[in-house]
Protein backbone atom coordinates (compact mmCIF):
# COMPACT_ATOMS: atom_id res chain seq x y z
CA UNK A 1 0.00 0.00 0.00
CA UNK A 2 1.26 3.43 -0.89
CA UNK A 3 2.21 5.77 1.92
CA UNK A 4 1.84 8.83 -0.30
CA UNK A 5 0.13 11.63 1.68
CA UNK A 6 -2.42 13.21 -0.66
CA UNK A 7 -4.05 15.24 2.09
CA UNK A 8 -0.68 16.81 2.91
CA UNK A 9 0.07 17.26 -0.79
CA UNK A 10 -3.17 19.19 -1.32
CA UNK A 11 -2.36 21.42 1.66
CA UNK A 12 1.20 22.01 0.40
CA UNK A 13 0.00 22.88 -3.09
CA UNK A 14 -2.52 25.37 -1.71
CA UNK A 15 0.12 26.91 0.57
CA UNK A 16 2.71 27.08 -2.22
CA UNK A 17 0.27 28.72 -4.60
CA UNK A 18 -0.75 31.41 -2.09
CA UNK A 19 2.04 33.74 -3.24
CA UNK A 20 1.12 33.22 -6.90
CA UNK A 21 -2.52 34.03 -6.09
CA UNK A 22 -1.31 37.33 -4.62
CA UNK A 23 1.19 38.09 -7.40
CA UNK A 24 -1.09 37.06 -10.28
CA UNK A 25 -4.66 37.46 -9.00
CA UNK A 26 -6.31 37.87 -12.40
CA UNK A 27 -4.66 34.79 -13.87
CA UNK A 28 -5.43 32.67 -10.82
CA UNK A 29 -9.01 33.94 -10.65
CA UNK A 30 -9.33 33.15 -14.35
CA UNK A 31 -8.14 29.58 -13.74
CA UNK A 32 -10.64 29.24 -10.89
CA UNK A 33 -13.43 30.59 -13.06
CA UNK A 34 -12.51 28.15 -15.84
CA UNK A 35 -12.53 25.26 -13.37
CA UNK A 36 -15.94 26.24 -11.96
CA UNK A 37 -17.43 26.66 -15.43
CA UNK A 38 -16.05 23.36 -16.70
CA UNK A 39 -17.25 21.41 -13.66
CA UNK A 40 -20.75 22.90 -13.46
CA UNK A 41 -23.63 20.45 -13.82
CA UNK A 42 -24.89 20.26 -17.38
CA UNK A 43 -25.49 17.37 -19.76
CA UNK A 44 -22.85 15.61 -17.63
CA UNK A 45 -23.17 15.51 -13.87
CA UNK A 46 -20.49 17.09 -11.70
CA UNK A 47 -19.55 13.57 -10.54
CA UNK A 48 -19.02 12.37 -14.11
CA UNK A 49 -16.92 15.44 -14.85
CA UNK A 50 -14.79 14.76 -11.76
CA UNK A 51 -14.34 11.14 -12.85
CA UNK A 52 -13.11 12.42 -16.22
CA UNK A 53 -10.79 14.92 -14.54
CA UNK A 54 -9.34 12.20 -12.31
CA UNK A 55 -8.86 9.92 -15.32
CA UNK A 56 -6.91 12.66 -17.07
CA UNK A 57 -4.86 13.31 -13.92
CA UNK A 58 -4.00 9.62 -13.70
CA UNK A 59 -3.01 9.28 -17.35
CA UNK A 60 -1.00 12.52 -17.15
CA UNK A 61 0.76 11.25 -14.00
CA UNK A 62 -0.30 14.17 -11.79
CA UNK A 63 -0.32 13.32 -8.07
CA UNK A 64 -1.79 16.71 -7.16
CA UNK A 65 -4.65 16.18 -9.60
CA UNK A 66 -5.29 12.77 -8.07
CA UNK A 67 -5.53 14.28 -4.60
CA UNK A 68 -7.83 17.16 -5.53
CA UNK A 69 -10.17 15.12 -7.74
CA UNK A 70 -10.44 12.15 -5.35
CA UNK A 71 -11.38 14.64 -2.63
CA UNK A 72 -14.02 16.19 -4.91
CA UNK A 73 -15.41 12.76 -5.85
CA UNK A 74 -15.82 11.84 -2.20
CA UNK A 75 -17.76 15.09 -1.64
CA UNK A 76 -19.96 14.18 -4.63
CA UNK A 77 -20.71 10.78 -3.05
CA UNK A 78 -18.95 8.78 -5.72
CA UNK A 79 -18.92 5.11 -4.85
CA UNK A 80 -15.81 2.97 -4.79
CA UNK A 81 -17.41 0.83 -7.52
CA UNK A 82 -17.77 3.89 -9.78
CA UNK A 83 -14.17 4.85 -9.04
CA UNK A 84 -12.89 1.35 -9.78
CA UNK A 85 -14.76 1.13 -13.10
CA UNK A 86 -13.23 4.44 -14.19
CA UNK A 87 -9.81 3.25 -13.03
CA UNK A 88 -10.08 0.16 -15.22
CA UNK A 89 -10.60 2.45 -18.24
CA UNK A 90 -7.49 4.42 -17.20
CA UNK A 91 -5.44 1.23 -17.18
CA UNK A 92 -6.91 0.16 -20.52
CA UNK A 93 -6.02 3.48 -22.13
CA UNK A 94 -2.79 4.26 -20.26
CA UNK A 95 -1.18 0.86 -19.71
CA UNK A 96 1.37 0.15 -16.99
CA UNK A 97 2.14 3.78 -16.06
CA UNK A 98 -1.56 4.45 -15.55
CA UNK A 99 -1.76 1.31 -13.41
CA UNK A 100 0.85 2.77 -11.06
CA UNK A 101 -1.14 6.00 -10.68
CA UNK A 102 -4.32 3.96 -10.31
CA UNK A 103 -2.75 2.42 -7.21
CA UNK A 104 -2.02 5.94 -6.00
CA UNK A 105 -5.64 6.99 -6.59
CA UNK A 106 -6.90 3.99 -4.63
CA UNK A 107 -4.55 4.86 -1.79
CA UNK A 108 -5.81 8.46 -1.81
CA UNK A 109 -9.40 7.21 -1.76
CA UNK A 110 -8.69 4.88 1.17
CA UNK A 111 -6.90 7.54 3.20
CA UNK A 112 -9.61 10.15 2.57
CA UNK A 113 -12.50 7.80 3.35
CA UNK A 114 -10.95 6.12 6.39
CA UNK A 115 -12.77 6.71 9.66
CA UNK A 116 -11.12 9.43 11.70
Amino acid sequence: MSTFDHIGLIQNINENLASLRKAQPEAMQGFGQLARAAMTEGALSAKHKELIALAIGITQHCSGCIGFHVKALIKLQCTRQELEEMLSVCVYMGGGPALMYTAEALSAWDSMTAPA
